[in-house]
């Protein structure tokens, strides 16, 4: 899938084992029966990330309690991920995508620019995955403050 593909509602999500901050793997097929949050972000511990994975961390149990699951895919590695998740007391999977394979198939990887320079990398995005492994909603190129709102807005909870 380019860099241009996004995924659109109703598609199958392209399943992916990935290792979690504890080294352990995970996978979206674990979930089936459960609707899941996958959120793309560029990198643990930074400004924009750490702001959108402490909303995550702090409405997780109302996000819980509507039955959705939160995972987070970065291309960090994992130890990186157990720092970043034992600094700011994450309470979800922050999953390891070193080659960005899951972000690509996400649609969530491709050419940004920043200062003038372009680049490809992480596009900040976030898909919701129903019960039956469908896409229910895709956004991308989402903000990092303000997100779990809009999602909580846009899921109807």
């Amino acid at each position: 899938m380019s860099e241009e593909t996004k995924l659109e509602v109703g598609a199958a999500a392209p399943n992916f084992t990935l290792n979690n901050q504890d080294g352990q793997e995970v996978g979206l097929s674990d979930y089936l029966g459960k609707k899941v949050i996958v959120y793309f972000y560029p990198a643990a511990a930074t400004p924009g990330c750490t702001t959108q994975a402490c909303d995550f961390r702090d409405n997780l149990n109302s996000l819980k309690s509507a039955g959705y699951v939160v995972l987070g895919i970065s291309p960090d590695k994992p130890g990186k991920l157990r720092k970043f998740a034992d600094k700011e007391s994450l309470n979800f999977d922050l999953l390891s995508d070193e080659d960005s394979a899951v972000q690509q198939a996400y649609g969530a990887y491709g050419k940004k620019s920043m200062y003038g320079k372009e680049y490809y990398g992480t596009i900040r995005s976030t898909v919701v995955v129903d019960e039956a492994g469908k896409v229910s909603h895709a956004f991308y190129n989402v903000k990092a403050s303000g997100h779990v709102s809009f999602l909580r807005d846009s899921l109807g909870l």
